[in-house]
């Protein structure tokens, strides 16, 4: 259990990084946050990528059940832990898209109308991204 959370803790420690890092490479001028939106959607796409890839791989390893006390995690499932729920779950964030879309709703010079492209284009891009990355991550 200790190994799990430090993975996690880990992956999401550079994907909050990183995802920082975006946010002060493309700043917001008070309108869209392109930072976010592209933070989100490349998270999906690593997101669909790793699940099409581990899952292609699949084993046992890949079980929920937690090892036994004091075993290594098996290195597919150190992957996901580090990876998926770690980096991607940090880089990711659904919170601050929702911040975003109401701060747009009421932004006079964007409108309502700029909200709902941000909320849907950002749900629609994103499972784009994941079925892609899914699709790249299936190929032999």
């Amino acid at each position: 259990m200790i190994q799990s959370l430090i993975l996690v803790g880990l992956g999401g420690s550079f994907g909050a990084a990183a995802r920082e890092g975006l946010v002060l490479a493309i700043p917001n001028d008070g309108g869209v946050p392109w930072a976010i939106l592209l933070a989100n959607i490349v998270g999906a796409l690593i997101l669909g990528l790793l699940l099409s890839t581990l899952t292609r791989h699949a084993s046992h390893d890949l079980s929920p059940a937690p090892p036994r006390r004091g075993a290594i995690l098996p290195r597919r499932r150190s992957l996901q832990l580090l990876l998926g729920t770690g980096f991607c779950g940090g880089f990711t964030t659904y919170s601050t898209l929702a911040v975003g879309f109401v701060s747009l709703s009421g932004t006079a010079s964007q409108g309502p109308s700029v909200a709902v492209a941000y909320g849907l284009g950002t749900v629609v891009l994103g499972g784009v991204a994941t079925w892609l990355g899914m699709a790249w991550g299936s190929r032999s």
